[in-house]
């Protein structure tokens, strides 16, 4: 049996939801739907910045070999306004320290991106912040060669009827499209 790490904030973990929710546990039901020797693990912190997974990886990996690592940390620095070299720094080095511990493992990136009216800084000072994160994401997956899903939230982000009240969390039905959004990208390296 193979691991899949899934290692992110609240959007892995599934905030607000059941276990059994979450996209990595959805994840689960493809795997064993098609057979496939693999186990999904969720790693999902919720509030988790790129630099606190920095922190989290090295216990992480000491617990669980990782076969298939899916890195979807970020949405957490692009709220606070953390400079994007930063968050790019942080994954970078997750990554690399990933691909060092175990060289033939699988990586995949979790691209995200933010309507223009969120985050710390206003008017078009946010317009220029949301273009440079949401870049981050593809530039570092090319640099990385590692497989890239564009959008997490795609089909999510914006919908009510999608989320949470609080307007941020996927609800289950939500979930369910992050899971599509991960498995089209995931299934294909497996």
């Amino acid at each position: 049996m193979k691991n899949i790490l899934c290692f992110g904030d609240s959007l892995t973990a599934g905030y607000g939801l059941r276990a059994n929710e979450s996209f990595p546990a959805l994840i689960q039901q493809k795997l064993d739907a098609e057979n496939l020797p693999y186990k999904a693990h969720n790693y999902g912190i919720s509030g988790e910045t790129s630099a606190g997974g920095r922190q989290r990886l090295p216990t992480v990996l000491a617990r669980q070999p990782a076969d298939v690592f899916v890195l979807a940390l970020g949405a957490n620095d692009g709220l606070r306004g953390i400079p994007v070299r930063e968050t790019s720094q942080n994954l970078k080095h997750i990554l690399t320290e990933v691909k060092r511990q175990f060289p033939a493992a699988v990586l995949v990136l979790a691209g995200l991106e933010f309507p223009f009216d969120l985050g710390p800084l206003g008017g078009h000072k946010m317009g220029r912040y949301a273009l440079e994160f949401k870049s981050l994401f593809r530039t570092l997956a090319d640099e990385q060669g590692v497989g890239f899903i564009p959008f997490l939230l795609q089909g999510v982000l914006g919908r009510r009827e999608l989320n949470l009240p609080d307007g941020v969390h996927p609800n289950a039905a939500g979930q369910q499209i992050l899971a599509e959004n991960v498995w089209a990208v995931l299934r294909p390296l497996l």
